[in-house]
């Protein structure tokens, strides 16, 4: 059963703050980059480009981490450690829309492109920490 994301802590995932997704590269080394999320009540939900960095790196190794800092005191955040539950192309460009709607407050994904698939991954919080 995934771990919960503390009510105390549930601004920062409404709101559109950043989080840093990091995975693991396949030498074993790290990789960070700020992705735009949203949270199911049992997953927190991300969105990229299949065939991306982040996307190869979920699919070789599930295990990731987020971390999300209130953007309005950096030492406030919540750090979640998990593992990737789904991977899915499924929902994924209604699901990037969404996203813009949270972050740019436009209707739809401007930078769409027929060119590139659009993945949708549920990540299970194991570990949750928090300060602030």
């Amino acid at each position: 059963m995934a771990v919960k994301i503390p009510e105390r802590f549930m601004d920062l995932v409404r709101e559109p703050a950043l989080a840093h997704l990091a995975t693991v590269l396949k030498d074993g080394s790290p990789h960070v980059t700020p992705v735009w999320f949203d949270y199911d009540g049992d997953c927190v939900r991300i969105n990229s480009v299949k065939g991306r960095v982040k996307d190869r790196n979920m699919r070789d190794c599930p295990r990731v981490a987020l971390c999300i800092v209130d953007p309005r005191n950096p030492f406030r955040y919540v750090e979640i450690r998990g593992r990737v539950a789904e991977i899915t192309e499924e929902g994924a460009a209604e699901h990037i829309d969404a996203l813009a709607r949270k972050y740019m407050n436009v209707e739809k994904y401007p930078d769409h492109s027929p060119a590139e698939v659009r993945v949708l991954y549920r990540i299970a919080p194991e570990h949750i920490s928090t300060l602030g």
